[in-house]
């Protein structure tokens, strides 16, 4: 009796923990979308211009994104209770520094901090569901994992149009903060103790180091080029700056005992196919997050709150085609899949190429994006499973972590390029908005027309769980 007693006290206390984890990773989630809808609050708040205003987004996003690898390695390396803790405590205070900035500077410093800390946090997380549960129960821990990932970018539209229009936009940010300590209360006294630290002398700090700065520059010429023009030098040499950078980040890896990523990983082909999908899809659906909320306010004149109602049904059809395509990519196949998903988002945002200035979002934007956005949430899991599912089991986690870094390095390009091509003038005009929906609409019919030769035949097996959707 004392034996079955104890054994459901560990299965508690695994469970509370479980839901401590996740809410710790929706917070992460939840700061992708939550900044969106306050976009407008925060530039004239703070006196924002559309630079500034762009990497408030993408700095946070970048960093989590440039990082991820490098948090991984941590975890390994230092112990995943260590690094969970450490990154908590780092989004935490940059939280409160966001919440509290007085101009961009400060702001964008607050960012970069709470996106480091996202780095270290999301990959201890998840690799402390997988310590924690064996068998059945880690299949449940990791769909409850997934599921967390889903819902945090619906509630971030919702959450970020309520806070905004009520006490302000710096909420957004303070909403965190008692979430934070009161995790980093508790968590500790749940989480197993980390094994003693390895030997860290091999991290590949560098390699860390080079991704992010070279994407760094890639989004700044990006930005660059809605100021100064595509041709210009203020756009060209960042550009070029970022291919150098690339390039001797690969450099670094080929040579390096440890790489930060298996370069070989990318001469496999169900791998690259996953990761150009998870860029893609992604891209697209924060760069509809960012055109719809800058155009419903500054074009359709709603509130922020309003704004982030209208977006809650797009995030849900998210959701609801992540669903669908769990169960299509198995029966009909990820070729399939991909492709139609990628096709019925280009169908979706086709529309908004042609939006009249003057029309009712309700019954045009919101239908188009809801439509584009069930087809994305297919791509989502077909990305994931083309990558985990059609290669060998052992090498599932490799490719989880670069999937996972092309999903957040493409939400950083999709800003970047959705600012260039939109917020031409101050304020924004209907024609920037039709031209940036118009490239989303070819980036979708690109893809669409690409996946079947792109992505290989043949039916995913199931390798390591949920590791690339969040």
């Amino acid at each position: 009796m004392a034996l079955d007693t104890a054994l459901a006290d560990v299965r508690s206390r695994r469970w509370t923990a479980l839901a401590l984890i996740c809410a710790a990773q929706f917070m992460l989630i939840l700061d992708v979308t939550v900044v969106n809808v306050a976009l407008p609050a925060v530039a004239a708040d703070l006196d924002l211009g559309r630079t500034a205003l762009t990497w408030v987004v993408t700095a946070y996003t970048l960093c989590f994104g440039g990082l991820m690898l490098l948090g991984g390695r941590l975890a390994d390396a230092l112990g995943a209770r260590r690094m969970l803790l450490t990154g908590l405590t780092l989004f935490t205070t940059a939280s409160l520094i966001c919440g509290l900035a007085p101009n961009a500077t400060v702001l964008l410093s607050g960012r970069v901090a709470q996106g480091i800390g996202a780095a270290l946090l999301s990959p201890a997380a998840l690799a402390l569901v997988t310590l924690t549960f064996r068998g059945p129960e880690r299949a449940r821990a990791l769909g409850v994992w997934a599921a967390v990932g889903g819902t945090g970018s619906a509630v971030g539209v919702l959450l970020g149009g309520a806070l905004t229009s009520g006490p302000g936009w710096p909420w957004i940010f303070y909403v965190n903060v008692p979430t934070g300590l009161a995790l980093l209360a508790v968590l500790p006294r749940l989480l197993p103790k980390d094994p003693a630290p390895t030997v860290t002398r091999h991290l590949d700090v560098p390699g860390a180091l080079l991704v992010t700065t070279a994407t760094g520059a890639l989004v700044y010429g990006l930005v660059q080029a809605g100021d100064s023009g595509w041709t210009a030098p203020a756009t060209l040499l960042p550009l070029v700056g970022a291919v150098v950078l690339y390039t001797t980040f690969a450099t670094v890896e080929r040579r390096t005992r440890t790489p930060l990523m298996d370069l070989r990983m990318l001469t496999r082909r169900p791998v690259v196919a996953g990761s150009l999908l998870m860029l893609v899809a992604t891209a697209l659906l924060i760069a509809f997050f960012f055109l719809g909320s800058m155009r419903l306010q500054h074009v359709d004149g709603m509130d922020a709150f309003r704004t982030g109602l209208l977006f809650l049904p797009v995030a849900l059809t998210t959701a609801i085609g992540a669903h669908l395509g769990s169960h299509l990519v198995t029966k009909a196949g990820p070729r399939a899949c991909a492709t139609g998903g990628t096709a019925l988002a280009a169908a979706g945002c086709a529309p908004l190429a042609f939006l009249s200035p003057t029309a009712d979002p309700w019954t045009t934007l919101l239908p188009a994006l809801a439509t584009a956005a069930l087809g994305l949430g297919a791509v989502f899991v077909t990305a994931t499973t083309t990558a985990l599912g059609l290669i060998p089991a052992h090498e599932a986690g490799l490719a989880s972590g670069i999937v996972n870094t092309f999903h957040e390095v493409g939400g950083t390009i999709g800003v970047a390029l959705a600012s260039t091509l939109a917020l031409t003038t101050t304020p924004p005009t209907p024609s920037g908005f039709t031209t940036a929906f118009t490239a989303c609409t070819l980036t979708a019919a690109a893809a669409a027309l690409t996946s079947p030769f792109l992505i290989p035949r043949g039916r995913p097996h199931t390798t390591g769980g949920a590791h690339g959707m969040h």
